[in-house]
């Protein structure tokens, strides 16, 4: 089997409603589609995140397109350092791991995609196989107010979801605000997460985990800058909050040095940040060697995201019982199936070929039209 063609197409599906975070305001995801195509007839299907934009994105995925042509599907590894090698280090621009990640995560992805389907295997069984029949995910609120984060988790935990999860890092006042009001919401059995991204120094991330305690909070993720393993090690030796790693760890020499360091007590991780399927568990085996848990991350994804990390979540035996869900802020998916609902705050282990999914036809083509509308826009 060989790689006849890979093509890219960028796609934006809107949100139910604004994103809100400590950075700002998202409307919606923003993807480019990759799919291998094989002179079997095959096409494997993965999705990078389109930041800094679509064509930049693409810009580099054809860059590695050209590398991947006539070649199998099955040199995967072999395919991935290459292209590595081509777009971030032979002409002397140095070293970009963490970019590099996010550019060819979905290219990765694909690729996996298609051993699967050229070998009528999940991906997770290509990987050695589950342990796990069903994923557990958080619930993950959204609104402009405390009150309307509230009234969403509320739903949430009586939807069945035992872990509630928030964006905080928007404000002292709003911050204590939206826990108050989430805790008095979901009552006093459900665990609670906040992500302040970053936002807070030692100093600061001190004072108010020790103010969030009142509120039993579970784990605090990233609350100090990602570019200092030393502030995140300081947060935690003194935090009466376990914390989390996301923004710190996207290569298996990030999850390394964090461990060695006792940075962290559990460590939040994306496909796109690791740059696929492979490095992601590399990353989680260290992980697991230190005894500290991964917990799934999201971006601003669709549902082909979320099967690729379902697949790989489903070997791990250090997977976390509260893990990020996306596909609920998406107004619609471009996912025809499987079903890629929340039961109870889970889902099962997907048992399709490949990722084990099947595409929307009519919403790859709204998704495509929003994104030439959203270019048009901002001119």
């Amino acid at each position: 089997m060989k790689i006849t063609r890979i093509t890219t197409t960028p796609l934006l599906v809107p949100y139910k409603k604004p994103y809100h975070w400590a950075k700002g305001i998202i409307r919606g995801a923003g993807v480019v589609l990759v799919e291998v195509h094989t002179d079997d007839g095959l096409v494997g299907i993965g999705e990078c995140v389109a930041t800094p934009s679509a064509p930049a994105i693409e810009a580099y995925l054809n860059v590695a397109g050209d590398i991947c042509i006539g070649r199998s599907p099955f040199e995967n590894t072999r395919l991935m350092g290459e292209c590595y090698h081509a777009l971030f280090q032979a002409l002397g621009t140095c070293s970009a791991p963490r970019y590099s990640g996010q550019v060819l995560a979905g290219l990765e992805m694909a690729l996996w995609d298609v051993m699967g389907k050229a070998t009528g295997r999940a991906v997770h069984e290509l990987l050695g196989g589950a342990v796990r029949d069903e994923i557990h995910y958080f619930g993950f609120p959204q609104g402009a107010t405390a009150q309307e984060v509230a009234d969403e988790a509320r739903e949430m935990a009586a939807a069945g979801c035992d872990v509630i999860y928030f964006k905080v890092g928007r404000g002292d006042a709003l911050d204590l605000e939206i826990a108050r009001l989430v805790r008095a919401a979901v009552g006093p059995d459900k665990r609670l997460r906040m992500d302040p991204n970053e936002s807070w120094s030692p100093v600061r991330a001190a004072r108010m985990l020790r103010k969030m305690s009142e509120f039993d909070i579970d784990m605090v993720e990233q609350p100090t800058n990602a570019e200092s393993i030393a502030a995140l090690a300081q947060v935690r030796d003194r935090s009466p909050i376990a914390i989390a790693a996301d923004q710190l760890v996207f290569t298996p020499q990030d999850a390394y040095d964090v461990c060695r360091e006792k940075a962290a007590d559990m460590i939040t991780l994306g496909l796109h940040e690791t740059g696929g399927i492979a490095r992601f568990r590399k990353v989680a085996h260290i992980a697991e060697a230190a005894g500290i848990d991964i917990c799934l991350h999201g971006l601003y994804e669709t549902g082909i995201t979320t099967t690729a990390a379902n697949q790989v979540g489903a070997t791990l035996p250090n997977l976390d019982d509260g893990n990020q869900y996306m596909n609920h802020l998406l107004e619609w998916d471009i996912v025809k199936s499987p079903d890629l609902r929340l039961q109870e705050g889970r889902l099962p282990i997907l048992r399709g070929p490949g990722l084990g999914i099947e595409l929307d036809a009519d919403a790859l083509a709204r998704a495509a039209e929003g994104h030439i509308k959203e270019v048009e826009k901002n001119g």
